[in-house]
């Protein structure tokens, strides 16, 4: 089941939040200040500014430090090969990958290029795909249905779903899927759980 547009709205950060995250940004680097929490670089549309807020938000209620390409500093003003190194650099150091991916984000000759340096330098069990759809559209319109098959997402999961192992409720929360396997089972790991897994 895919996000709507407009889902994390109620975890958007505040200004100050924003501002102290900017401030972490700008120091943003393999530092002590950043190991006691797990790192992820959110890859996006800058379009999606309110959504990649939101999101962000739930990240750090979930213990992890969020790197916001748009928020640093030390990116050039014009987007250029120092740009790509930086980014490079940041996605190497970080602990996850994620990528809001929205209709836009997909078509996005970035994103799909930070997706790939994701893939070359993070193992799959490190990298997670965000559906986002726009509000009253279906499923099956999403553009990125490919993405779904290839890598693991994040979903919601609203407390009425079971496991198919035991037949226990799942806790509702966000979850870590990876995509079924050839006896269709989805292997769901606790969002949080995922974030401090590293490897």
């Amino acid at each position: 089941m895919l996000f709507e547009r407009g889902h994390f709205d109620s975890s958007i950060i505040q200004e100050s939040t924003v501002n102290e995250s900017l401030k972490n940004i700008r120091t943003f680097s393999a530092s002590s200040e950043y190991t006691s929490k797990p790192t992820v670089f959110l890859s996006h549309k800058h379009d999606d500014l309110k959504d990649m807020r939101g999101f962000m938000g739930t990240l750090q209620k979930h213990g992890a430090k969020v790197y916001i390409d748009s928020m640093d500093n030390r990116m050039p003003n014009q987007t250029s090969g120092d740009t790509a190194k930086r980014i490079k650099e940041v996605i190497k150091f970080c602990d996850k990958f994620i990528l809001l991916a929205t209709d836009k984000a997909i078509e996005s000759y970035w994103c799909n290029w930070e997706l790939g340096i994701g893939d070359t330098h993070k193992y799959i069990q490190n990298i997670a795909i965000l559906p986002i759809k726009e509000k009253g559209t279906y499923d099956h319109n999403f553009k990125g249905n490919e993405y779904l098959q290839i890598y693991p997402v994040i979903e919601y999961r609203d407390g009425t779903t079971h496991y198919r192992n035991n037949g226990g409720v799942i806790p509702r929360g966000y979850y870590y899927c990876k995509p079924r396997d050839k006896e269709g089972i989805k292997w769901i790991t606790p969002l949080r759980d995922w974030l401090k897994e590293t490897s």
